[in-house]
């Protein structure tokens, strides 16, 4: 049932509101990363996009994902018991023990902001038994609520394999899913946390520079990086300037700056070119002498110099620049005409003037009928006597 649920949720998301629209093809920006995608978080409309469809390595963006399979499909109170599997795992770590027991929530904390591969198994281990088994559900979870497409994971850190794998767009789409959640979207804005284990006792400090404050940019609302000697540097990030809120995904850069530097320039990019809209429910669209609306409030993303609305003979509403370049598509509901309504025939009543006469008719019908039935009876009798 849950899963039906999810797939209805994913078409109404792919075909009612915000269908994803063409990249800003008219703007080339000097970017060093590899694959490359800007959404309006809101509305999910493609801003810019590089590469956004060629499958690359993640590295620990994959945590994303695995943070919020577990927020939505976990019991965030729950203890979890730490095995010796997650202990032994390589890379950025919380430094967990054999046997310790943890809060779920404390660890999906220590796995997004300190980016702890421990922390990551044990939370699969906790869900679905082995990491095998996780990497199974979560790629279902993927596809089925969140609506990716060229996206395999076997792990839930994002160590590297030949076999765990994603986009940019689908990684834009996971982050954009995910940060409406607000456990998630809290965890993955937090600079700072206190943390005590068995092991361990410290401060933990996001690795994302941009959100940490060590590379300024104003209106960073969240982070994520990444980084394996296959994958490269990865980075993901969200901002909000107060009209419009963005996320980038950035894949596959060479140097650690250069992930910050691409992300900057997307921003500014989104900030200076795009802004938001409302249009209203109810209001009519016309073609081919048809009348097209939108059920709901519905917020389209336009460029700055504002926008051109064109619909079609099926309902189809497409946003386009003064370039003729479609930003954004919606699906609008047709505006069915009324059905003609057919005249009752009236039945007309009797003049005041005419009832009298109608009255006299009345009596002479009897008094003919009675006549009539006289002279049935009169020659009866006379038949029989003859």
């Amino acid at each position: 049932m849950n899963k039906f649920v999810s797939f209805i949720m994913v078409v109404l998301l792919l075909l009612t509101n915000q269908l994803t629209a063409n990249a800003a093809e008219n703007q080339q920006l000097a970017l060093k990363s590899e694959g490359v995608v800007l959404l309006d978080s809101d509305t999910g409309v493609v801003l810019y996009a590089k590469n956004a469809e060629e499958k690359m390595y993640p590295a620990s963006l994959t945590k994303i994902a695995t943070a919020i399979y577990a927020i939505e499909k976990g019991n965030l109170d729950s203890i979890v018991t730490v095995s010796a599997n997650a202990v032994n795992q390589d890379g950025t770590r919380v430094y967990l023990n054999e046997g310790e027991q943890v809060p779920l929530k404390k660890l999906i904390q220590g796995m997004l902001i300190n980016s702890g591969n421990d922390a990551a198994v044990a939370i699969a281990e906790y869900m679905d038994g082995t990491v095998e088994h996780f990497g199974e559900n979560l790629n279902e979870y993927l596809k089925s609520t969140i609506g990716v497409k060229n996206t395999h994971f076997i792990n839930p850190n994002g160590l590297f394999d030949q076999n765990h794998y994603t986009t940019a767009m689908d990684l834009a789409l996971m982050t954009n899913y995910a940060i409406k959640n607000p456990v998630f979207s809290e965890i993955f804005g937090t600079k700072r946390l206190e943390w005590e284990g068995q092991s361990w006792k410290t401060t933990l400090f996001t690795h994302h520079r941009m959100l940490k404050g060590e590379l300024p940019y104003d209106g960073i609302t969240g982070g994520k990086t990444g980084y394996t000697t296959e994958a490269k540097q990865t980075l993901a990030t969200t901002a909000d300037n107060g009209k419009i809120r963005l996320t980038a995904v950035v894949l596959k850069s060479e140097q650690k700056r250069d992930k910050y530097d691409d992300t900057a320039l997307l921003f500014d990019y989104g900030f200076k070119a795009f802004q938001q809209e409302t249009i209203k429910q109810g209001e009519i669209f016309k073609e081919d002498n048809k009348e097209f609306y939108p059920e709901n409030d519905t917020i389209i993303t336009e460029s700055v110099d504002g926008c051109i609305k064109n619909v079609d003979s099926n309902g189809m509403l497409s946003i386009e620049n003064k370039n003729g370049q479609v930003i954004q598509s919606i699906q609008l509901k047709y505006n069915e005409p009324p059905k003609p309504k057919v005249a009752a025939k009236k039945i007309e009543k009797p003049k005041e003037s005419e009832k009298p006469l109608l009255q006299v008719n009345v009596i002479l019908g009897f008094m003919i009928i009675a006549f009539i039935g006289i002279l049935i009876g009169i020659r009866k009798k006379i038949n029989r006597k003859f």
